[in-house]
């Protein structure tokens, strides 16, 4: 997997990678199933994984963080709901669920939200100001259910408390992330992401066990993709804004798209400084379009030459 190969994909790649909408999405499921895992202290991951047709497969994690006041980071994908409610549900009690931290409101991160928020009365809604701007276009959600929470801001769990931060790169400006101040945890929401190879990469228990130059190339594929603006940024002007997470240097990052990253931030962070240098992501055009649909339509098999007509 080379990035010069990458981008002369299918415009199903960019479809599925941003907004995780797939057809007859409400009579799917997960055609792989939830795994669950525990990628770092008082953390329970739900990774489920996103087909892309000619890259591979797109990791889509949720997390449970085990605090005192129970915290589930994300809600999976609308096209896996059952799958997800059930393997949710085997690991806490919906009325022991108190917090729901929507790293930002796109759709494979808001995939079984609602569901949750009524199996879970107890249960409040973390996101910001203009993250429940987005939600209120599509869905009613009542003010006493949100808490509202800045880059900068804390949240006390009980045990622990969270500080939440802007990400170096998003897709949507309602993102944030959060820091787990007990554990040294820190959860990116889309940034450093990577599309993977297969599906028991998608499942690793660490990105120390991906291809590197298969990682570098996907994580710098995913950053022109997911956050474009990257490569008309200043160099050194962006490179000077991932200081505070490298200082932080947490002990573990979990990433939506991308399988657990233990002591890596040094290197998460060196691939990132050099998105802005890379090649603007251009997707396929209708050209490209109308051949891939040609591609995927059913070949007619050619008549034996044994057949006799009558």
């Amino acid at each position: 997997m080379s990035s010069r190969q990458l981008p002369l994909t299918s415009l199903v790649i960019v479809i599925q990678c941003l907004n995780q909408v797939k057809p007859n999405a409400s009579k799917r499921g997960s055609a792989i199933g939830i795994r669950v895992s525990t990628p770092a202290a008082d953390v329970v991951a739900f990774t489920d994984v996103a087909p892309i047709p000619r890259l591979g497969f797109l990791p889509v994690n949720a997390y449970l963080v085990q605090a005192e006041q129970p915290l589930l980071v994300d809600s999976g994908l609308p096209t896996s709901r059952p799958d997800f409610l059930q393997t949710l549900w085997s690991q806490i009690e919906p009325a022991d669920l108190r917090w729901i931290y929507l790293t930002h409101p796109d759709r494979d991160h808001t995939g079984s939200l609602m569901e949750i928020l009524e199996a879970a009365p107890a249960a409040r809604l973390i996101t910001t100001f203009l993250g429940l701007g987005i939600l209120s276009l599509e869905y009613q959600i009542g003010l006493d259910r949100i808490f509202l929470l800045n880059p900068g801001q804390s949240l006390d769990l009980g045990d622990r408390g969270v500080t939440a931060f802007r990400p170096p790169v998003y897709d949507s400006p309602a993102t944030t992330g959060f820091y787990d101040l007990r554990t040294g945890t820190c959860f990116t929401s889309d940034c450093f992401g990577s599309p993977v190879a297969s599906v028991d990469q998608a499942g690793v228990d660490d990105v120390s066990e991906l291809p590197a130059d298969d990682l570098l190339a996907g994580q710098l594929l995913w950053a022109t993709i997911d956050s474009p603006w990257v490569t008309s940024l200043d160099r050194t002007a962006f490179r000077a804004s991932l200081e505070p997470l490298r200082q932080l240097d947490p002990s573990v990052v979990l990433c939506t798209h991308l399988p657990p990253a233990h002591a890596a931030t040094t290197q998460l962070l060196d691939t990132l400084g050099t998105a802005p240098d890379g090649n603007p992501f251009v997707g396929p055009d209708q050209a490209a379009l109308e051949k891939l649909l040609a591609e995927l339509e059913p070949r007619v098999p050619e008549p034996s030459s044994s057949v006799i007509s009558v």
